[in-house]
């Protein structure tokens, strides 16, 4: 039997009393990896003895941004502090002991392979750094989607200041590369149309989930990707996408409405999701379960993401120093 079973019984046991309430459904995600991440500290310890350095494991995605909903994958890594071939495998070690155990207690594995047990995402502060760089210096699709996968992160256990170090390495590069802005915006520019010329929506039109709108994507997205932007542009190191409205220098100038919407939005899709069986399900709504007044949520929703991408995609393409 697998040593994450008390665990696993534990997110069962509780997931269900919090599954309408956005904050607290986060809280207890964040108090279960935690939980995960220190019985695989315990278990590499058994085998490997102590860390040979102090380290930090951070997570990423929609764990870091504080927007997780019942189901999730895994999006994590590891900075530690001195580097050397032992230190690595060490820490790639215990990476793949945190990843087997989310993976046991419900968290799926991600298809990316953007977790702790890749050596891409485990690597000393001095590695991270380096890494860094090499993506802001290729420019490629594919850097720069590591590099905003990277950037919405926070440390879960460890040293904070770590992560912050190697932010602190983004904004700098982005002080004497403005340019690069722009092609991070490239980078999210596809918003999957959810609503027609007429008003109406435009569902998924084949497969299991016919009929249904990918809330994540079409609806979530268009905010969480504005305000990352704008974040990297204001130099916000905080993850969320609240935190990162509420820091924004313009709060009460027009982005307090997005806060308020955003919100609502959260705790619209848990209404509707908290039934989700499986980590797919949970990021599709379908469309025949809400009423016309619900419907019409929605569609603001999709139009508010939409409107706040725009301006922001406006206020970065024009170089804009304030909002």
């Amino acid at each position: 039997m697998s040593g994450y079973n008390e665990l696993k019984e534990y997110r069962f046991q509780h997931i269900t009393s919090v599954s309408t309430d956005h904050e607290k459904l986060n809280l207890l995600h964040d108090d279960i990896i935690e939980r995960v991440v220190m019985k695989a500290v315990d278990e590499i310890k058994s085998e490997w003895g102590a860390p040979p350095t102090h380290f930090a494991f951070f997570m990423m995605g929609s764990a870091a941004r504080f927007e997780q909903a019942i189901w999730s994958d895994q999006d994590h890594g590891i900075i530690f502090e001195h580097d050397s071939e032992q230190t690595q495998n060490y820490f790639l070690a215990l990476g793949k002991e945190i990843s087997f155990g989310l993976k046991e207690v419900g968290y799926e594995l991600c298809d990316g392979q953007v977790m702790a047990s890749n050596p891409r995402w485990c690597k000393s502060c001095e590695g991270w750094t380096q890494q860094i760089n090499d993506w802001m210096d290729e420019e490629s699709w594919e850097s720069l989607r590591y590099l905003l996968t990277f950037f919405d992160s926070r440390v879960l256990v460890g040293q904070r200041e770590y992560l912050s170090k190697v932010k602190t390495t983004i904004f700098e590069r982005m002080t004497l590369n403005p340019h690069l802005l722009v092609r991070l915006l490239e980078n999210v520019g596809h918003i999957k149309k959810t609503i027609g010329f007429f008003g109406q929506f435009l569902p998924e039109q084949y497969g299991e989930h016919t009929g249904s709108i990918q809330i994540k994507q079409s609806v979530l997205f268009p905010y969480v990707n504005a305000m990352r932007l704008l974040a990297i542009k204001e130099k916000i190191e905080s993850p969320s996408t609240l935190s990162r409205m509420r820091k924004m220098p313009n709060y009460n100038d027009g982005m307090r409405h997005y806060d308020e919407e955003f919100s609502q939005l959260l705790q619209f899709r848990l209404r509707f999701l908290q039934h989700a069986k499986n980590y797919d399900d949970v990021h599709y709504l379908q469309l025949e379960k809400l009423s016309k007044e619900e419907k019409k949520e929605l569609k603001r929703y999709v139009k508010g993401g939409r409107k706040l991408y725009d301006e922001a995609k406006r206020k970065i393409e024009k170089g804009c120093s304030t909002w």
